[in-house]
């Protein structure tokens, strides 16, 4: 007897994945730093590098309390934008990995400027699936270049 096709699960997981990582933009955006912090397993790490993961990382957070203190300092900007594009998972029964692609956008006005500040992001994450959700067990969020200008309203 030939084994049921897993195309289905695969399919639904990786839907599931993908629900994940674009609420967290969507909480970003939103200033929702609780409901980001909530997509992470309690003890979840997240490391922030500048560049190439080779270094120490230039910021660690451990845990959920660390997560959404970190994820309030987005209240210091007027607007963002976060931008997912391509993604790969890789599942693996109740654990999966990926890498996502993300254009953050930041503004905000200092001394009466307008400033535009665009982030290029790869999330390099480890997921887990706890009582049928997905969550963020891992994130390494690697800043590939950064693009400050002036900004026009």
């Amino acid at each position: 007897m030939s084994s049921p096709n897993p195309f289905p699960e695969q399919f639904a997981d990786r839907l599931a994945i993908r629900e994940l990582v674009d609420a967290y933009a969507h909480l970003a955006d939103r200033r929702d730093a609780q409901g980001q912090a909530a997509l992470f397993t309690e003890d979840a790490h997240v490391a922030v590098y500048d560049g190439e993961p080779g270094a120490e990382p230039a910021q660690t957070l451990n845990g959920r309390d660390e997560l959404a203190a970190a994820f309030g300092s987005l209240r210091n900007y007027d607007k963002t934008t976060h931008f997912n594009g391509q993604s790969t998972v890789t599942v693996d029964g109740d654990r999966a990995t990926g890498e996502t692609y993300c254009l953050a956008h930041h503004l905000w006005t200092e001394e009466g400027q307008r400033t535009l500040m665009v982030m290029s992001i790869r999330y390099h994450d480890a997921f887990v699936r706890q009582d049928g959700r997905w969550l963020f067990a891992e994130r390494r969020l690697i800043v590939d270049w950064v693009d400050r200008r002036p900004s026009t309203a």
